[in-house]
C-alpha cells in the first residue's frame, strides 16, 4: 500500500476528527451526508470531479477547516471550504463547492416543487442563505461556468441524508481525489 499524498492525509483526518458531528439537524452525521452524496454520484456515473465534490461539499463545516482559513476570508461554509479545496483542487471541483448553496437557491425560484422537497433543516438554512433567487439572480448564475455541477451537486446533497444508507468509508474515495490533485 502506498502512503496518501499529505493533502489527501489531511482531507482523509478532518473526516476523522470532525466527521462524527451532528449535520445540523440531519439525521445523519456530517461524514455520513457527504460520503453518501459521493456514492451517489459514483452510483449515477458521475465524472470524477463530481464525485469529489460531493464528497468534500460540506466540508467548510468541519472545525479543522474553520480554524485553517483565515477569518473574513470565507464566513460560510461553501466559501470556507471550497478556499481551503483550493489549496490542492482546481475550480472542477471547488467551484461546485462554492456554488452548491447558490444552487439551492437557483433550484428554489426555477423549479415550483423543490421548495417544498426540502429537508426541514434545509429549509431552515435558506432563509440564512438569502432565500429564493430573484429572476434576475437565477438567470445570472445559470450562466456560471460550474453552474450545471454545481445543480447537480445539490440534487445529490439533497438525497444523501438517510440514517442507515448504504456509502463507503472516505478511504474508498481517496483514490479519485488522488488523480485530481493539483498540488499535493
Amino acid at each position: 500500500m502506498t502512503t496518501p499524498a499529505p493533502a489527501i492525509a489531511q482531507i482523509a483526518a478532518v473526516f476523522d476528527c470532525d466527521g462524527a458531528d451532528e449535520y445540523l439537524g440531519e439525521p445523519v452525521t456530517q461524514a455520513e451526508h457527504m460520503r453518501q452524496a459521493a456514492w451517489l454520484a459514483e452510483q449515477s456515473g458521475a465524472p470524477g470531479h463530481l464525485v469529489a465534490a460531493a464528497l468534500l461539499h460540506d466540508v467548510g463545516h468541519f472545525r479543522g477547516v474553520v480554524r485553517t482559513v483565515a477569518r473574513g476570508t470565507g464566513n460560510v461554509h461553501h466559501e470556507r471550504g471550497a478556499t481551503w479545496l483550493g489549496q490542492w483542487f482546481g475550480p472542477e471541483v471547488t467551484e461546485p463547492v462554492r456554488l452548491h448553496v447558490d444552487a439551492k437557491r437557483y433550484l428554489c425560484a426555477t423549479e415550483a416543487a423543490y421548495l417544498g422537497a426540502l429537508s426541514p433543516a434545509s429549509l431552515d438554512s435558506l432563509g440564512r442563505q438569502g432565500g429564493p433567487m430573484s429572476a434576475t439572480e437565477a438567470s445570472a448564475f445559470a450562466t456560471r461556468a460550474h453552474a450545471p455541477d454545481a445543480v447537480r451537486l445539490r440534487r445529490l446533497d439533497d438525497r444523501a441524508k438517510l440514517p442507515g444508507a448504504p456509502a463507503p468509508a472516505v478511504e474508498h474515495f481517496l483514490p479519485v481525489l488522488g488523480r485530481l490533485l493539483t498540488t499535493p
